[in-house]
């Protein structure tokens, strides 16, 4: 395979998955491991893509966010795997916090009507209604991407609250930044919705480990890690804090 076909194949298979690993480019190209390295680094250069141990992620700007709807179609399957293990962590008549993430949405199904959820995500009011579930959403303003509360209203109406558990969504989990999210107004309603839990847990799906963004809200040891793949990358990271991988 020429070399341009061979970088544009390792660009497609980002465009997919945003993380891919090393071996895995290997066996797609049928390169050799130096050839695969020489090949990255030219295109982290260039800026199109980020090297990570293991392998590489995309090059997507520090400071930019996918939509809610964005966020929903990927990783559907592995997001809702994730959703409902995470569910089984909570007991009956707990409190809980949802942030406003995709893959805190797809717990909704899997929740106990017994519990109370406080969440910062408008976008989960029907699906909790529809099951029952007492809910109380803070105030504040509501961001257009994501379809976060966010904001200094937001803060102050969080701080009232204290939770048995909560669960909250990542954008980049790495060794050396911890837990990080792109908007700064969002990084503080998960820094002090962590603050405020005795039970912390980080739903993230493969793709967020190796990636860093703009803002950080927490520590590797602040929380659960709960994922549906164990790689190079998560497994660095097992000396540092509980990981929960999923399997199918």
């Amino acid at each position: 395979m020429l070399t341009a076909a061979r970088q544009q194949l390792i660009l497609s298979l980002l465009a997919d998955k945003e993380t891919v690993r090393l071996q895995e480019i290997i066996e797609q190209t049928n390169a050799s491991e130096s050839t695969i390295r020489r090949d990255l680094d030219t295109l982290e250069k260039k800026g199109k893509l980020k090297r990570v141990h293991g392998g590489a992620s995309s090059a997507t700007p520090a400071k930019v966010e996918a939509t809610m709807k964005e966020k929903t179609e990927k990783f559907h399957v592995e997001k809702d795997r994730i959703a409902a293990f995470a569910a089984g962590f909570i007991k009956e008549n707990e409190t809980i916090f949802l942030d406003a993430g995709s893959t805190t949405y797809l717990m909704i199904p899997y929740l106990d009507p017994s519990i109370t959820v406080v969440t910062n995500g408008p976008g989960h009011l029907p699906m909790l209604a529809e099951q029952g579930i007492t809910t109380y959403l803070i105030g504040g303003f509501v961001k257009a991407g994501t379809q976060a509360v966010i904001g200094a209203n937001a803060l102050e109406d969080l701080r009232q609250y204290r939770f048995d558990r909560c669960f909250v969504g990542v954008n980049g989990i790495t060794e050396t930044d911890g837990l990080t999210t792109p908007d700064p107004e969002e990084a503080a309603i998960k820094k002090n919705v962590l603050a405020q839990s005795l039970s912390r847990y980080v739903l993230a799906d493969h793709s967020k480990f190796g990636t860093r963004t703009f803002t950080k809200f927490g520590e590797l040891e602040d929380a659960i890690l709960i994922t549906d793949t164990s790689t190079p990358a998560t497994e660095q990271l097992k000396d540092k804090t509980e990981i929960e991988v999923v399997h199918p």
